[in-house]
């Protein structure tokens, strides 16, 4: 590609030039979307799809949906009848002999893109570039047997295409720098949000976002809690838009659970990413989610969805001692007193005495019974306590029901929802941050993408409220060491051990002190 051919990103690097030519290969769902995100930055767009008339039919879609943003007055008149002239079908992979860039988007099977990536390098020109929309296959293995395998790249963009913005730039072991950089500044020039990345299993969303799952899963699991109340907890204390089991729910239990499987076995089954027996056996069972009818939750007409387990009103003790600093919760001490409840400060370790005598603790990896008859109480994190409407506490059966009473008072006393659970480490908030952290500074490390394209990934590609690395940046890394350590002494089987990455930032963080 030339100079004259391209547009000069801010950086001063080339973006695909809008009077090119981009194919797309698949006319399905995703197809669909990345043809209509081309079409309206400009380009003369090509769609294929080997299936008779499945080009036709997705690019009457295409037209459909943009005369649709017409309507809302997202898109005008001009502009879409420009674009449905852009907009062609082709019956043969040779029509797209003139393309600059061609984006796959079919089956995922490995065969098929090898079979048909080398059926294109027959057709277009050498310094066409070649990208696969996978979400799951290796971009080096579909690569492998190009002849030309530098301009191969992995552009993944989110479904749906056009509204969400986040791309994950791949490249694979043999892709070539100024390849790699060529796709970042098209999709950037797109209107997209591109972040690099090595090509790893899962890249980096699906790879990072595992713990989300996996550790709800465990603590359902382990009885700690049912999915209603598991799910209120992340929404309403987390901060996450949907909580895992309504999530995978809608995602399809069968799809979810092919992921986590595909990652886990392509890190040769690596403890971090263990599937889940219980998601398993829904699957198995055929309770697929939304699509089935019936996934962790009913969807059937006339069913009700299952509440979460709220506790009903207590009274709030009319003083506490708050003893040394809460860390990430010390904010609660200022909704404690704005509530009208007295704190008195002392020092200490870093707890909340309560009036009977029993200890109010942020989670730490610990458990209450361990104390034996110390009245212990564990409370859950929160991503912003001030905003939080709900908050998790656990306790072991051996603390009296006038200290755990008055836990539950306090915490509505600010006005949240109090969810009492089983005595679980790490509760449900505390050990998922701990655990995203852990494998977000671990990926990092080992050169998957930089922190800053991981924080941005895990925040619109799958609406986390804060990227991982930010969110244990406030918590402390330390503490997620900490927390991580002691689940890892509970469950010695490898999946809670603190990361290189994780240890590193901490020592860091003190001092250079462990």
């Amino acid at each position: 590609m030339t100079v004259t051919d391209a547009a000069s990103g801010p950086s001063g690097t080339e973006a695909l030039a809008p009077s090119r030519t981009v194919a797309v290969i698949g006319a399905g769902t995703m197809g669909q979307g990345i043809a209509q995100v081309a079409l309206l930055a400009g380009h003369r767009v090509c769609l294929y799809d080997v299936a008779a008339g499945a080009a036709e039919a997705g690019a009457a879609t295409i037209l459909t949906r943009l005369e649709r943003l017409v309507e809302k007055g997202r898109l005008d008149e001009s502009t879409r009848g420009a674009a449905a002239l852009r907009l062609e079908r082709a019956t043969d992979l040779a029509e797209l002999a003139d393309s600059a860039l061609v984006v796959e988007a079919v089956v995922e099977r490995l065969s098929v893109k090898q079979e048909l990536f080398g059926a294109l390098e027959e057709i277009v020109a050498d310094d066409c570039l070649l990208a696969t929309n996978t979400s799951s296959l290796s971009v080096t293995a579909i690569a492998g047997a190009l002849r030309l395998p530098g301009r191969f790249v992995g552009l993944h963009f989110f479904n749906p295409a056009p509204l969400l913005p986040l791309v994950e730039v791949v490249s694979g072991f043999a892709t070539d720098e100024d390849a790699a950089t060529r796709a970042y500044e098209t999709a950037k020039a797109w209107g997209k949000t591109p972040v690099r990345c090595a090509d790893t299993p899962g890249f980096i969303v699906n790879r990072i976002a595992r713990p989300f799952y996996a550790e709800a899963l465990r603590v359902h699991e382990e009885r700690g809690a049912d999915p209603a109340t598991i799910d209120a907890v992340l929404r309403e204390s987390g901060g996450f838009r949907m909580g895992p089991f309504e999530l995978t729910d809608l995602i399809g239990q069968d799809v979810n659970e092919a992921v986590t499987r595909s990652v886990w076995e392509s890190f040769f089954q690596d403890p971090k990413f263990t599937p889940s027996l219980a998601q398993r056996r829904l699957v198995q069972s055929g309770r697929l989610g939304r699509k089935s009818g019936q996934g962790w939750f009913p969807y059937a007409e006339g069913t009700e969805r299952p509440e979460p387990h709220t506790a009903a009103p207590a009274k709030a003790p009319e003083a506490i001692t708050v003893r040394g600093d809460l860390g990430p919760a010390e904010p609660l001490v200022a909704l404690f007193e704005e509530a009208g409840v007295k704190v008195r400060r002392r020092g200490g370790g870093g707890y909340i005495r309560l009036p009977g005598g029993g200890r109010l603790c942020l989670a730490d990896g610990e458990t209450s019974f361990e104390f034996y008859e110390q009245e212990i109480i564990y409370f859950d994190l929160a991503l912003d306590y001030a905003a939080a409407t709900r908050i998790a506490v656990s306790t072991a059966a051996a603390t009296s029901p006038e200290s755990l009473q008055e836990a539950i008072g306090l915490f509505q006393a600010t006005g949240k929802r109090v969810s009492v659970i089983e005595d679980v480490p790490g509760m449900i908030v505390a050990r998922t941050v701990a655990m995203l952290a852990d494998i977000a500074a671990d990926a990092v490390d080992r050169g998957v993408a930089s922190a800053e394209d991981v924080d941005t990934a895990m925040r619109l590609g799958v609406n986390y409220p804060a990227g991982p690395l930010e969110w244990a940046s406030r918590v402390g890394f330390r503490r997620i060491c900490d927390l991580l350590g002691e689940l890892h002494q509970r469950y010695p089987t490898g999946r809670y051990a603190p990361s290189l990455g994780t240890v590193r930032r901490a020592v860091e963080e003190n001092g250079g002190s462990r």
